[in-house]
């Protein structure tokens, strides 16, 4: 595998919107590194896919809640392909509850993948990133909408935003800009499971373009932060949801 590429690592690239990154910056011409957390099969799947179309890709397995996994994938991913210079903070989980029934675990959970798996990848990206090189975080339109029952889910996402904008401020002299995607209601797994459908199409027509975004919808906002033409945008959320809020 050639390491003149480009190099993006995309966290949780094993399905949903991540699997969608991963394929649509390979084919903008990056190599990619697909981070799975314990879908194994789907990350090599998505792999293949993008070898199969002629891009550059290989799979690897970190849970981005442990600091030293984060530390060793970016070892791995210097020693076999080198520096990274896009990283994409996508790796993600959403559990709905009212904050009266947000029990430990609930809570536990979402901020160690969410908030503390972001803080880990950013922290490595701080110091080993190439100069030039993009970070795309991950948020939520809900920290607009404010809807019930997301309430931990949207803390999280809240201050992976704050995290954005600091970031891209520490990382002054290196030509690195740090934004966050922000997608509203997508059609993604993690997004549909448990949701009657009914309240799937409520929400499907509260923006004014009357139908959930796509993963390839979101993949195309990441496609462009990852670019040259995105130099001069640093520090902001890009709210991608169709202008629900």
């Amino acid at each position: 595998m050639s390491k003149f590429k480009k190099i993006a690592l995309v966290t949780g690239a094993s399905r949903g919107i991540g699997a969608s990154i991963a394929e649509r910056l390979a084919k903008d011409g990056f190599s990619i590194v697909a981070n799975y957390a314990g879908s194994e099969n789907a990350a090599k799947k998505v792999v293949a896919q993008i070898t199969e179309a002629g891009g550059q890709a290989i799979p690897y397995q970190a849970d981005v809640s442990d600091a030293k996994a984060v530390h060793a994938m970016f070892n791995h991913v210097e020693a076999a392909l080198g520096k990274v210079d896009v990283l994409v903070n996508n790796a993600g989980i959403m559990e709905l509850q009212p904050l009266s029934k947000a029990d430990t675990q609930h809570v536990d959970k979402q901020i160690d993948i969410n908030l503390k798996g972001t803080i880990n990848t950013l922290r490595e990206a701080s110091l080993r990133l190439n100069n030039g090189g993009r970070v795309i975080n991950f948020s939520t339109s809900v920290v607009g909408l404010k809807l019930e029952n997301y309430g931990v889910y949207a803390a999280t996402k809240a201050a992976v935003e704050t995290l954005t904008a600091i970031m891209a401020k520490e990382m002054r002299g290196k030509d690195i800009t740090v934004n966050a995607v922000a997608p509203g209601p997508t059609a993604t797994e993690l997004f549909l499971k448990g949701k009657p459908n009914e309240l799937i199409e409520r929400m499907a027509q509260m923006n004014p373009l009357e139908r959930l975004g796509t993963p390839d919808d979101i993949a195309s906002v990441v496609s462009f932060l990852a670019s040259t033409g995105s130099g001069w945008i640093n520090g902001q959320v890009l709210r991608a949801n169709g202008g629900v809020v």
